[in-house]
């Protein structure tokens, strides 16, 4: 549409004549915006993006997310938004998104499609083969005792660990306390002690 520099400057004109003569748009505003999510349901959400944890309002209709906002009854961020925050609906909606895992054989140089079962099934091996390998159920130290004459010398002992040294584990700060919890549980009985957080890095 050609809009000519006299028809921008009597159209500005206009907008600032209503705005001086006290018309408040307000309203027809948040009429606008009801009806644009109206019938769609409602969910909270917490931000995937950073450490802080803001709180998101998210909104679809027939299974497809239609409109997403900073929630305002949510302590961190009282309905606030960042500008990735605010992006957040594209996770979702984004023609480009991977949506299967991906794979690139050792040594290869093109990625290819996988299906998710053979996916887990691969990294569950590869867990459970680094950890076979890696696996120490003991560890020396040295320690200073306290002989009976009074005296004191360095041993060497064996501690019991049970543990390995060869898989680390970082979380991600999407999770909740319930889930960083189960993690740290499933993680620690695999016997790791390489465990960290996004939010500490």
């Amino acid at each position: 549409m050609g809009v000519s520099r006299r028809d921008f400057l009597k159209l500005s004109g206009g907008t600032v004549l209503v705005a001086s003569l006290g018309v408040n748009l307000d309203p027809a505003k948040a009429y606008a915006r009801e009806l644009r999510i109206k019938n769609a349901k409602q969910t909270t959400t917490i931000c995937p993006y950073c450490s802080v944890g803001c709180g998101i309002v998210v909104y679809a209709e027939n299974g497809k997310i239609i409109n997403t906002e900073g929630d305002p009854d949510h302590p961190i961020n009282e309905g606030t938004l960042c500008s990735k925050g605010s992006s957040v609906s594209q996770l979702v909606n984004n023609d480009n998104r991977v949506q299967k895992p991906m794979y690139r054989e050792p040594g290869g140089t093109a990625w290819k499609e996988v299906e998710w079962d053979w996916a887990l099934d691969r990294i569950a091996r590869l867990v459970k083969d680094s950890r076979d390998k890696s696996f120490k159920t003991v560890s020396k130290a040295k320690v200073k005792e306290t002989q009976p004459d009074g005296s004191v010398i360095e041993v060497e002992k064996d501690f019991v660990v049970n543990r390995t040294d060869a898989i680390a584990h970082i979380g991600s700060a999407a999770l909740d306390n319930e889930e960083c919890f189960i993690l740290q549980k499933l993680v620690r009985s695999w016997g790791l002690v390489h465990v960290e957080h996004q939010a500490r890095i």
